[in-house]
C-alpha cells in the first residue's frame, strides 16, 4: 500500500496519482493539506528521502517568504513550519515502507513500487 500525499488542484498530483493507478499500485490518498503532517511524521519522511528539509520545501510559496524562513533556517523550524503550513510541502509525495519518493517529475513516484 502506497500512502499518497495529494492535493487534487495540483496537475502534478493528479498525474502522479493516475501513473501509479496505471502500474497496478494500490494507493491510499491522503489530502495533505487538511490532514497536515505531523512533525514526527515530517522527519520520518526526511530520512526515507535522504534528504534536508529546504529540499522538501516549496520556497516560492508566498507562505514561506511572509514566515521569514530562508534557505539557512534550522532544520527544527522549517520541519515545523511545514507542519504548520503544509502548502510548504513539495507535492505529490508517495510513501511505501520506509521508501519514498516526490513526484517531481511524476515518473519519480515509481520508485516505490
Amino acid at each position: 500500500m502506497i500512502e499518497y500525499w495529494h492535493n487534487p488542484r495540483c496537475s502534478k498530483s493528479r498525474a502522479g496519482l493516475v501513473l501509479l493507478e496505471e502500474n497496478g499500485a494500490k494507493v491510499k490518498v491522503r489530502k495533505y493539506l487538511e490532514n497536515r503532517p505531523s512533525t514526527d511524521e515530517l522527519n520520518q519522511l526526511l530520512k526515507s528521502l535522504g534528504i534536508s528539509a529546504i529540499e522538501l520545501m516549496r520556497t516560492r510559496e508566498k507562505q514561506f517568504k511572509e514566515l521569514g524562513l530562508t534557505k539557512n533556517s534550522a532544520e527544527e523550524t522549517l520541519i515545523s513550519a511545514m507542519a504548520e503550513y503544509p502548502i510548504l510541502i513539495e507535492r505529490p509525495i508517495a510513501i511505501a515502507g520506509d521508501k519514498a519518493a516526490i513526484g517531481r517529475p511524476p515518473q519519480n513516484l515509481l520508485g516505490v513500487l
